[in-house]
């Protein structure tokens, strides 16, 4: 007896969230390129299981991460609504995203990636979180505290540069960098 469509589309369903959960794991302790099999083995499935539903590693990290960088797009609207500070408000979401590229081991070196395979997270970055970037730069700018030559791509650039860490170079020093760095953005 074949299982009825519906279930077959929540064991699916299921088994691609527990698969993203297995993998966000694998991502934080082992960096983007953990083994398939480790995470397979984390959300209790087979190889098979993965790669029917990601067919390759850029489709996973991609679908991995989307959801976070939709988090961090987001932020960039509620922040404006919510404090009086342009500046502020981006200097908050710079935070935010320092502490996403710096917590996801990998990432930051997956978006800076010249593999093609990884463009569509590069692709998927400038798509969300530039617009959101540009957003707080374009109001802080109005209000008159940000210089109007501060560009939202090469901001988010050098603060992705910044967030590298190693050799003694650790997560405090890049949120001490970057907050130098935006320092620099204010309109003098």
């Amino acid at each position: 007896m074949t299982e009825p469509t519906g279930a077959r589309r929540a064991a699916a369903r299921r088994n691609r969230e527990g698969l993203l959960a297995a993998a966000a794991a694998a991502f934080v302790e082992q960096g983007v390129h953990a083994p398939i099999r480790d995470i397979a083995g984390r959300a209790g499935v087979g190889l098979g299981t993965v790669y029917r539903h990601f067919p390759t590693r850029a489709d996973l990290v991609t679908a991995v991460y989307r959801h976070q960088l939709d988090e961090c797009a987001v932020l960039a609207p509620k922040l404006l609504r919510e404090l009086d500070s342009p500046a502020e408000a981006l200097s908050r979401w710079i935070d935010a995203f320092v502490e996403f590229l710096v917590t996801k081991h990998g990432l930051g070196a997956a978006l800076r990636s010249e593999d093609p395979s990884l463009q569509n997270l590069h692709t998927l970055m400038l798509d969300k979180l530039v617009p959101a970037c540009a957003t707080l730069i374009e109001a802080g700018v109005a209000a008159g505290e940000l210089d109007a030559d501060v560009k939202a791509y090469t901001l988010m650039r050098a603060v992705g540069n910044l967030s590298i860490l190693g050799g003694g170079y650790e997560r405090g020093d890049a949120k001490e960098m970057v907050a130098r760095l935006l320092v620099g953005c204010r309109r003098t």
